[in-house]
Order: structure tokens, then C-alpha cells, then sequence
């Protein structure tokens, strides 16, 4: 009996989460639709339905139209079901966002940081404070937020508590989660940045419909999110796609990392920047910090002969980096985006070119690269989905400790 009970409270946990998660990616959309696309009878969709908007989950957004007979009434998320916080920990700035369950911006505030020395208890500080001014903005109480996503630059090592591990940071073995933990009962997630991106991307932006793809972030940084059959790769450690420290030229420019030759020495904004500076014999780049001295540099283009060359070796150097990921992992779809990856999306041409001459032309020919859909805040966006998905996957149950989430993942 017990069993029984248990099986019938994890199928309806697991039909509640899939219909909540497809009106959350989807919607609005009808009954009917939910019907076809679940694969779940009328009435177990009907009997969802009904418990979700009793619950303040989901509502009724209008009738859709209709050939004649009864019109169907549309059903989407509930705005105001709960809140949620991303947080985007770049290498010049702290960006803290607040979402509401549609996943509409509601307050942003950002934080600068000195990319020459970048403190934990700071970086902790700025996403304190940022959690309160952004409830404070929006007007929202602080117990009414779901949870707080964290974006973050370098290897993050999850585990009872995430810990990063960010060389050109600095960081070794930080125990960031541990330090915001200190100042906030908020549920706290953490990741890596480009995962973040990724994961934003896939849900919203340019990654819609892709099984396979790949999310290069490109800023101060580099680094991707791999996706495969809808999955993000993650590797034995949680380290995998540490793109920008793959080897483009051996023995080459120095990086942040401590090795050589990395992509990222020749692809991430600092080095774009540093490759200009010595173009112009050693003058700096005019502009207070990166994304000023990148917009110098692009808007140079077309008068400088420097400025033009830095910009056409840039896109070879990304464009034979996009065809490792190509040669790699054989995606539908490279996803460019980060703030420079942004600012550098006049290049895009040039990039498929050069990945075009670097690629295996079978891999290359099924993958289109493109620019990330979602500008400089996917970072946070992505960060704030983190809370979302462990409630879709509870299937809205906002008390679901992490271990039932757990037993619903490995059983759904």
C-alpha cells in the first residue's frame, strides 16, 4: 500500500512537472496543446491544470482563437507566483538582477570591481547588497524570493557548498557560496558563468530547438557551456569547457592562466586590448576600462591600419577556436555571445570564414555559428533560471528539499 502510495505520488510530482515546465518554455498554450505535447491523457492534464492554478502556479492568460465551437482558454505562468535573484560575477563587475516568475527584469544593479585585484569577501559584499537593492527597487520582500543564482567566472566545484576555482582571478579553492551564505537565508545556486549563458540561451535565446550546442562566452575571459542531447557537459569535476585555456599557439602569448598559447590570450578582451596597445607601439588604448578601450578600438577600424589588422587576426584567432568546437563535439549550433563576444559581432562573417578553412567540412557544414540572442545580461538571466528549474523539476512544490528533486530527476 505504501508503495503504491509512493508511485502514484511520484508520477503526479512528475506530470506536474512536465506540464509546468512546458507552460513556463512554452507558453501560453492550451489544454489541448499541453494534450499533444506531454503525451498525457485529457484528464490527467485537467486535474494538473486545475491543482496549478489553485496553487497561484499558473493562469489563465485570454481564450485563443477559434474556428467556430468553444474557444480554448490559454494558460501561462503566474508573474508573481515567486521571485528570483541572478547574479552576475564578471572579472570588472558585480551585476545583480531581479526576475519575476515570467522571468520579466524587474530592478538591476551593478557593481564595479578592479579586475587587478579581485577580493572574495568583496565580490560576496556586492551580491549582499545587490540582493537587497534590487527587492528594495522593485519593491519586493526578501522572503518572497525563490532563490538567488550565481554566475561566476572559473571552475566551480559543486558539493555540499560550491566552491570556485579561478586562476586568473586568483581564487584557489574560494569558498564563495560559504561567504554570501554568512549574510542571506536565500536559497543560494551557483555556477559557472558560461554555463549560466548556456543555459539562458537554451531556454530563451539563440539555443532554442538545439540538442546539441555549443555557448561561447566571450568577455574579459573565455569560456563555453557544452550541450549534448539537451544536457550540459559538465565533465568528472564540473571543469568542462574551459575553452579559452585550450592551446591555440604553443609556446605563444602568455596567459592570465599561466601557460601559453591559450585562445584566451588572444581572444579575451584584455589580450584584444593588449594586442592593440602594442600595434600603436606601445601608446595606450584610449578609454577607462575594457568595454571603453574595445568600443576605441572597434570605432578605430576604420581609419587605422592597426586597429583594422588587430580586429581581422581576432577573427581568425576566434574563427579557429569555433572549429575546435566543431571538429570537438559535432553541435547543431556555436552560440557566440559575453559582452565582448557582443561588441565583436561585426567580426561574425570573417569568424565563419576562418572556421570554415580550420573545420572538417562535414561537421562544419551541419553547424551554424551565430550571435547569442540575449546581450550582456544572459549571464544573470541564466544565473536566475537556476532556482527556477530545481521548482520545475519539483514540480512547483517551492518546499521540495534537494534530495526529492533528486528522486525525481533520477526517476523522471
Amino acid at each position: 500500500m505504501e508503495l503504491a502510495r509512493a508511485t502514484n505520488r511520484g508520477v503526479r510530482l512528475r506530470n506536474r512537472s512536465a506540464l509546468l515546465s512546458k507552460v513556463f518554455l512554452d507558453g501560453p498554450l492550451t489544454r489541448q496543446a499541453l494534450v499533444r505535447s506531454t503525451g498525457l491523457s485529457q484528464p490527467a492534464v485537467s486535474n494538473v491544470v486545475a491543482d496549478l492554478i489553485d496553487e497561484g502556479l499558473i493562469a489563465e492568460a485570454g481564450a485563443a482563437e477559434s474556428d467556430g465551437g468553444r474557444p480554448s482558454m490559454m494558460l501561462r505562468v503566474a508573474p508573481r507566483f515567486a521571485f528570483v535573484i541572478g547574479v552576475d560575477v564578471g572579472e570588472t563587475r558585480v551585476r545583480v538582477e531581479l526576475f519575476d516568475f515570467a522571468m520579466a527584469q524587474l530592478a538591476s544593479v551593478a557593481y564595479p570591481l578592479d579586475p587587478r585585484r579581485t577580493e572574495p569577501a568583496e565580490v560576496a559584499g556586492h551580491v549582499l547588497a545587490g540582493i537587497d537593492a534590487v527587492a528594495a527597487r522593485a519593491g519586493v520582500g526578501v522572503d518572497e524570493v525563490l532563490g538567488v543564482g550565481i554566475g561566476v567566472s572559473g571552475v566551480v566545484e559543486q558539493g555540499r557548498e560550491a566552491v570556485v576555482h579561478a586562476q586568473s582571478l586568483g581564487w584557489d579553492r574560494v569558498p564563495l557560496e560559504r561567504l554570501i551564505a554568512a549574510g542571506t537565508d536565500l536559497p543560494l545556486h551557483v555556477d559557472n558563468g558560461a554555463k549560466t549563458l548556456g543555459q539562458a540561451e537554451m531556454w530563451f535565446g539563440a539555443g532554442r530547438g538545439a540538442r546539441h550546442a555549443v555557448f561561447a562566452l566571450v568577455g574579459s575571459g573565455v569560456g563555453t557551456a557544452v550541450v549534448t542531447n539537451g544536457v550540459t557537459y559538465r565533465g568528472a569535476s564540473s571543469s568542462a569547457g574551459e575553452w579559452g585555456h585550450t592551446t591555440l599557439v604553443y609556446g605563444g602569448r602568455p596567459c592570465r592562466c599561466g601557460a601559453r598559447g591559450c585562445l584566451e590570450a588572444y581572444v579575451g578582451a584584455e589580450a584584444v586590448i593588449d594586442r592593440y596597445r602594442e600595434a600603436r607601439g606601445g601608446h595606450p588604448v584610449p578609454g577607462d576600462d575594457e568595454e571603453s578601450q574595445l568600443a576605441a578600438l572597434i570605432d578605430a577600424a576604420g581609419t587605422s591600419a592597426a586597429a583594422r589588422r588587430v580586429l581581422d587576426e581576432t577573427a581568425e584567432y576566434l574563427g579557429a577556436g569555433v572549429a575546435n568546437l566543431i571538429n570537438l563535439f559535432n553541435p547543431e549550433r556555436v552560440v557566440l555571445g559575453g559582452w565582448a563576444g557582443m561588441a565583436l559581432g561585426g567580426l561574425l562573417p570573417a569568424v565563419r570564414e576562418a572556421a570554415g578553412r580550420q573545420a572538417l567540412r562535414q561537421p562544419y557544414e551541419q553547424a551554424s555559428i551565430e550571435l547569442g540572442l540575449l546581450g550582456v545580461d544572459a549571464v544573470a538571466l541564466g544565473a536566475a533560471t537556476l532556482p527556477i528549474a530545481r521548482l520545475l523539476t519539483a514540480g512547483g512544490v517551492r518546499s521540495a528539499n534537494r534530495r526529492v528533486t533528486e528522486q525525481i530527476e533520477l526517476h523522471g
